[in-house]
């Protein structure tokens, strides 16, 4: 139980560093993520997106305001509307201006549609005669019935394959404000779908339109919000159901939703020349991907650095405590096991004898007149001794036997598989050398002789009973004498 407290309380407190450790990084790691998630979050709506916004709104005014612009500019042109209210008598004039305004403007179709002869007139020449009957003329009619100016409609172009385009349709007037006919420009779809996507790839943001009704009116190549087609309501894509009922105020703003657990930014303008919303969308895990490979990269750094720090005291720890244990087992002076030491390695030594069986015997040995040295010579002679007699201890006794400084100037030997006779003779080697060895000290010759008692073993004896009749042995060493070795009888 003593053995194991110890490493229980070492991997206690390793836990607990590790726990401080792991706390401490990832309080840290945390709090610099979220504040610099705040600050990212913070500068794509108020910075980033609203400034796409406007580089994409600088951008439409470009390629899809200016058509509008150009069919604003025809549907108020003199020449256009003289040439009508004169009668239309030479179409050929007419087509010529149409061909002129297509091929300098770079547009796809040019027209205008008379509301005296329902003629069609097209860059190519006189194209059809509208009529109410026909479903693809439907446009021309609701064009000279709605209130405001003009209108965006994408419709197949007769004049170009039936090409999905992007019409701008716009009432012509005479001087006295009645209603003559309609004119306009086309891009195709597959145009303004490339726009968008140059948009989105220039800006590396999602772009895409809504009308007033909150329809999806134009997309890229890969559709709206999750995937979603033109014609499809606001109302039909998770998240975005809300902003109905903030669109027709018109209102333009900052917004987020979630999608599928995925939060979205997203930047909402109003374009009054195309009465549309000009959405511009980014992911939240796009955006935030670069912070959050950070916060990933420094709690691996820490999770490395508090392995390498644990590890390093794991191994201090152990050093520490195995040092504190060979203190707590060895006698600083002479470098032998103290009376702990001794006990550990004793106690396994008598139960090995009695599996064996074996022969196991004990001397106690006594340096003689120590006190009288100490004394006379001083405690640092008396050390000096005590060391040499430790050393040539060491030096004549076997490897397996067990060695110890009892205390004071007393030492115990325990021998293992050694008979009485084999312990006295081992005994009277040690007691002669003391006694013919000498000590150099301050330059003094220092000698000392010892007294010595022996016990053996005897069944189901206790180590502590061994000891004491091996003591009492070196008693009567005392008593004789001294410089001598007594043994004590078998009981």
């Amino acid at each position: 139980m003593s053995d194991s407290s110890p490493l229980t309380r070492q991997w206690s407190l390793i836990v607990l560093l590790l726990a401080l450790l792991g706390c401490g990084f990832l309080a840290t790691s945390l709090a610099s993520y979220y504040a610099a998630l705040d600050s990212i979050r913070a500068g794509i709506i108020n910075t980033e997106l609203p400034l796409t916004s406007d580089n994409v709104y600088s951008e439409i005014q470009k390629d899809l305001v200016r058509p509008i612009l150009i069919s604003s500019m025809m549907s108020r042109d003199t020449f256009m509307r003289d040439w009508a209210l004169d009668g239309e008598q030479d179409a050929e004039q007419v087509v010529r201006y149409l061909r002129e305004v297509q091929e300098h403007y770079a547009t796809v179709t040019s027209f205008f549609v008379s509301a005296k002869t329902h003629t069609y007139y097209q860059a190519k020449g006189v194209l059809k005669q509208v009529n109410e009957a026909e479903p693809r003329d439907d446009w021309y009619f609701r064009v000279r019935d709605m209130q405001t100016p003009y209108e965006i409609n994408v419709d197949v172009d007769l004049a170009n394959d039936d090409r999905m385009t992007v019409f701008i349709n716009y009432k012509v007037f005479d001087y006295e404000q009645r209603f003559i006919g309609a004119t306009g420009v086309g891009l195709t779809v597959d145009a303004v779908v490339k726009l968008i996507d140059t948009y989105q790839q220039r800006y590396n943001r999602s772009v895409y339109f809504v009308d007033t009704e909150g329809l999806l009116v134009l997309t890229g190549n890969s559709g709206g919000p999750m995937g979603a087609r033109v014609g499809q309501s606001l109302n039909e894509i998770a998240g975005l159901e809300e902003l109905m009922v903030k669109l027709p105020q018109p209102q333009s703003g900052d917004f987020e939703y979630q999608e599928q657990g995925r939060g979205h930014f997203l930047n909402v303008r109003f374009i009054p020349e195309l009465n549309w919303y000009l959405f511009v969308d980014t992911y939240e895990n796009g955006a935030l991907a670069g912070i959050r490979k950070s916060l990933y990269i420094n709690l691996l750094i820490c999770l490395v650095i508090s392995a390498l720090i644990i590890t390093l005291v794991s191994l201090a720890l152990r050093r520490y405590q195995r040092r504190i244990s060979a203190l707590a087992t060895t006698d600083l002076l002479t470098e032998l096991p103290n009376r702990r030491g001794f006990d550990l390695l004793a106690n396994q030594a008598v139960q090995e004898a009695r599996r064996a069986p074996s022969p196991l015997c004990a001397l106690m040995l006594d340096l003689d007149n120590f006190k009288q040295l100490n004394d006379s010579q001083g405690h640092m002679a008396g050390d000096e001794m005590l060391r040499g007699f430790a050393s040539d201890l060491r030096n004549t006794v076997r490897q397996s036997d067990i060695i110890c400084r009892w205390g004071g100037e007393e030492f115990i030997l325990l021998l293992k598989d050694t008979s009485p006779e084999q312990a006295r003779e081992l005994g009277e080697k040690i007691r002669q050398q003391t006694e013919q060895n000498s000590i150099h000290f301050n330059g003094v010759q220092l000698q000392i002789t010892t007294s010595i008692g022996l016990a053996q073993l005897q069944a189901d004896e206790s180590l502590e009973q061994l000891i004491a009749r091996a003591d009492r042995a070196l008693y009567r060493a005392k008593q004789s004498g001294r410089n001598r070795l007594c043994e004590e009888p078998h009981e």
